[in-house]
């Protein structure tokens, strides 16, 4: 038995890379993690015979210590998007200029109407103005962009 348990290291180290590569391919900054607990592990078991139930537990505490780590340096340093603007349409469209396709009028906050920028149609909300106006977006909320005149 102890000729078996001191072969076992190697599955512990088979299953890190394993888990390594899977992280190269599929890339989540999460298995990487418990490829370096399994790796640990496979070091310990051939480093002194432990036992299949102690090696498992050791997989499990470096796992579980790893996970909390990562996510508290991940917590406290998040990675900045290289387009942040990315499912922010709207934000997108900031500085452009759209054209008024049904009056907008109401209140002296701005009324609603409709713009079209592109081939898409928005909710509008800005001073009032006629179709055909071209004004410019100066925000959103939401699907409603804010709109104000060129100057």
């Amino acid at each position: 038995m102890v000729q078996d348990l001191l072969g076992l290291h190697w599955g512990w180290i088979a299953l890190g890379v394993a888990l390594a590569i899977a992280e190269i391919i599929a890339p989540g900054y999460f298995l990487i993690w418990l490829a370096a607990a399994a790796l640990v592990t496979g070091l310990v078991a051939a480093a002194m015979p432990i036992g299949l139930t102690a090696e498992v537990l050791l997989f499990a505490m470096l796992s579980a210590l790893a996970l909390a780590a990562a996510k508290r340096w991940f917590a406290r340093h998040p990675g900045e998007s290289a387009d942040p603007m990315l499912n922010d349409r709207g934000g997108q469209l900031v500085g452009q200029t759209a054209v008024v396709t049904h009056v907008i009028e109401g209140g002296p906050e701005g009324g609603m109407g409709r713009v079209r920028h592109g081939d898409t149609e928005w909710l509008a909300r800005g001073p009032d103005a006629q179709p055909g106006t071209r004004m410019r977006i100066i925000g959103s909320e939401g699907t409603v962009l804010i709109v104000e005149h060129l100057h």
